[in-house]
């Protein structure tokens, strides 16, 4: 039967379903938010996110809203997007200012309507004139797209303190009434979870996670070395034993030595063509070096985990981890750059005990900040002044993992976006607005929202006023509009109450960041073998005890228990007969079985069970239920049973023959 998200798929990306179709999971995923609304997907990386939104996004039609953290991830996105037909909009750094307007203002007065509009959670967060647009247009829009949700969680090692104020944004434009809502993310661990789906209202029987999360295809390796030198040349070792191969080397460290910029300079001094890669770089520089990597001018990159979401490098071979994660979610995200093809791939752990100390003083502890850093912020913030106060907030790294203890202490609020003067605008016909600015004598923007005639118009309303102008044509813009928050600091100095309240937050969250490390070094001290890890890294991360064994992969793609069930499975694919791995076989309302292989042929159901191990007594005691079973539905006869055997090819192909002609 052809669900909703086939048919959309054919009909909207007609190439791209003449080369494939829709996973079962993508599919899942697409009818789940279609006909039942906000979703939260999880998915192992590669598994093809994308599409998802894509085809969701189509059938509910209007203009999709995609949040996405880098603009490299959304121009890609972009491209693939408008080269099979669709109408993009992508909002970023990357466009002149002018031209943003010009596009916006488009979508505004409804001459443009984009399919897909693409904007980082920064954006969203800090551009009054972004969310005045989409406000206008805002019955359009049917579906919000949140990509690498698990960035709102501030329990996790990749939180992006805008990501929290999505929610902010979608209250401000939609009040109640929000659109569907489709989060994306590859590994999340239960507590995550616990954020996301309160703050995007996902109902919990609304989260659905793949059944393959694991990626047994990639070898762990796991080695404990006794020093930093010996350590050292094991990486050479590493590298030689697979100078042919894509290589990816992990650091959290960007200079000094045994950091990315270090590694790399004594790589090249090897001989080995090698590249670093780091947040201080250029957008550009970063790509230049993405470009080269995937080209394979360079086969060896040394990176931070700025080398992380969006880039989808497929034949990486090998990652090698030089320093420690700070959790198993980044540990295993970051193996899950490898082997993204299908072909397998290897990962190796490299770690110390002084790695271990070191990881928790140098990285975690010093992520929060002190007393005296914490009230320093503050007065960068307020300048030690109750009232209103336009915030630069990118000018200040610092300030943006601060503000949010700032905020959540109430010492400040966020009382609108907008820029910091009005000189900028040129106005002849809008009187209000030509008011606006001329009762400015300094053009600066505080000052104006100061005055006694202001005090009932909020920082929102009042800087709408500014944007309407622009959409309606009433009024230009000198130079580019620049901007910043406007906050509120409650308080001249933080008092001692709220400086109590950062203290007990920060070390609440050092302590939960020091037990996330303590169990990866548990698992890495413990590592037994690479599927043992897999599975150990399963149950934390939530994956279905029933899944945990599903550890070999066959030719369709799907994973199975067994080698012998391999050999099943690929006589069955090979021979273009419809299967379903342990599908559910209901002898009752809420009971069942599952058979090994459940074969549809010629109209007629089969149902193939491996007796790997029979002569084992619990094996055995559920074997003779599960043959009972299948008696009382009237369907033995329609039993297909194989055994552990050297000729096991040889049966498979025979009782395919049997299903051909039966």
């Amino acid at each position: 039967m052809t669900t909703k998200a086939v048919e959309v798929f054919e009909k909207e990306f007609p190439a791209l379903a003449s080369q494939f179709s829709l996973k079962p999971f993508q599919e899942k995923v697409i009818n789940q938010v279609i006909l039942s609304g906000s979703t939260l997907a999880v998915m192992p990386t590669g598994g093809g996110k994308s599409l998802i939104y894509w085809v969701t996004a189509k059938a509910l039609k209007g203009t999709c809203l995609v949040v996405s953290p880098l603009i490299a991830l959304i121009d890609e996105q972009a491209e693939k997007l408008t080269a099979s037909g669709c109408n993009v909009l992508a909002i970023h750094g990357g466009m002149g200012a002018t031209e943003q307007i010009k596009q916006l203002k488009a979508f505004a007065k409804g001459e443009s309507i984009p399919d897909f509009i693409f904007v980082s959670p920064e954006r969203m967060a800090t551009d009054g004139f972004f969310e005045y647009c989409i406000t206008l247009q805002k019955d359009n829009i049917k579906l919000v797209v949140i990509d690498e949700v698990h960035c709102i969680s501030q329990w996790g090692f990749d939180f992006r303190p805008f990501y929290k104020h999505i929610p902010v944004f979608l209250n401000s434009v939609f009040s109640n009434n929000w659109p569907k809502i489709l989060g994306l993310t590859a590994t999340i661990n239960p507590r995550e979870l616990i954020d996301i789906t309160t703050d995007f209202r996902i109902a919990k029987k609304s989260i659905i996670k793949d059944d393959v999360l694991l990626r047994f295809d990639i070898d762990l390796k796991v080695e404990k070395l006794s020093n930093e030198e010996e350590k050292r040349e094991r990486l050479w070792e590493i590298i030689e034993d697979h100078k042919n191969e894509k290589i990816l080397v992990y650091l959290y460290r960007k200079y000094h030595k045994g950091g990315v910029e270090d590694l790399c300079d004594v790589a090249n001094q090897k001989g080995l063509t090698a590249l670093s890669f780091h947040g201080d770089m250029t957008s550009s520089e970063r790509q230049q070096i993405i470009s080269e990597y995937r080209d394979g001018s360079t086969n060896l990159v040394f990176a931070t985990n700025a080398f992380g979401m969006g880039i989808d490098i497929p034949n990486i071979r090998v990652v090698i981890h030089f320093m420690l994660p700070e959790s198993i979610e980044q540990y295993y995200q970051e193996i899950g750059r490898a082997g993204r093809d299908q072909n397998g791939a290897t990962s190796y752990m490299l770690y110390s005990n002084k790695n271990i100390q070191v990881r928790k003083t140098h990285f975690i502890d010093k992520s929060f900040p002190k007393g005296d850093e914490v009230k320093e912020l503050f007065k960068k913030a307020s300048n030690n002044e109750v009232g209103k106060k336009t915030l630069q907030y990118f000018a200040e790294e610092e300030l943006q993992s601060a503000l949010p203890y700032f905020l959540n202490c109430n010492a400040i609020s966020i009382e609108g976006k907008g820029f910091t003067g009005l000189k900028v605008f040129k106005t002849n016909t809008n009187e209000r607005l030509k008011s606006i600015v001329d009762s400015s004598k300094t053009g600066m923007v505080i000052p104006v929202l100061l005055k006694p005639e202001n005090s009932q118009i909020s920082c929102k309303d009042f800087f709408n006023i500014t944007y309407k102008a622009l959409v309606d044509d009433e009024a230009t813009l000198t130079k580019n509009l620049d901007k910043c928050l406007i906050i509120n600091a409650t308080e001249k100095e933080l008092t001692d109450e709220q400086l109590e309240n950062i203290s007990s937050e920060t070390a609440r969250k050092r302590e939960y960041k020091h037990n996330l490390l303590d169990y990866l070094v548990y698992l890495l001290d413990n590592f037994d073998s690479s599927n043992s890890m897999h599975q150990e890294i399963g149950r934390y991360l939530g994956v279905n005890k029933h899944l945990l064994n599903k550890i070999h992969k066959t030719e369709s793609g799907i994973w199975v228990r067994s080698k012998s069930e391999v050999i099943i499975a690929n006589i069955l694919y090979r021979s273009s007969i419809d299967f379903q791995y342990e599908e559910k076989l209901y002898y009752n309302d809420s009971q069942w079985k599952e058979p090994d292989f459940t074969i549809r042929h010629n109209g007629k159901t089969w149902y193939w069970e491996h007796l790997g191990l029979l002569g084992d007594e619990q094996y055995n005691e559920n074997w003779q239920e599960k043959k009972q079973i299948f008696k009382d539905l009237g369907v033995w006869d329609y039993v297909i049973t194989t055994k552990e055997s050297a000729v096991l090819s040889n049966q498979a192909n025979e009782l395919v023959k049997k299903i051909k002609t039966g």
